[in-house]
């Protein structure tokens, strides 16, 4: 049988759970009103399958964008500088049938250059888009 004293002298060895609770609480509350907010917007990549399509564009109507690991940057095979590259393909967008861009690359490029080339053509009128590696 245990004796239990309750003079003032003794310490108080028992730990109060009710602010642990009470903050744990509060941080879960937190996390489920602002996680909504912290996702973010990507790109959305479709994996294509190999199969005969009919209707499809050809590639000659497409935009074709090639970027090689030297860092030349062709636009439907016309060679031409990074700081023309927005108004370029902007213009070729204008030109082709359902707005498509195909992007190559090499597998030693940079993946924020091909993201930002995407990006560009994304913001030039580009309704779809296909990445492929030379």
């Amino acid at each position: 049988m245990a004796v239990s004293s309750n003079s003032s002298e003794d310490p108080i060895t028992d730990i109060n759970l009710t602010p642990l609770v009470d903050v744990s609480l509060v941080l879960v509350i937190i996390f489920m009103a602002v996680a909504p907010f912290a996702i973010q917007a990507g790109i959305k990549v479709l994996q294509s399958k190999a199969s005969a399509q009919v209707g499809k564009v050809s590639m000659s109507e497409s935009v074709q964008v090639k970027l090689t690991k030297d860092g030349v940057l062709t636009l439907n095979g016309t060679e031409l500088a990074r700081e023309e590259y927005p108004e370029a393909v902007a213009r070729a967008l204008v030109k082709s049938a359902d707005k498509f861009v195909i992007v190559k690359a090499d597998t030693e490029n940079k993946v924020g250059q091909v993201v930002s080339l995407m990006d560009e053509a994304k913001q030039a009128g580009a309704l779809k888009m296909a990445l492929m590696r030379n």
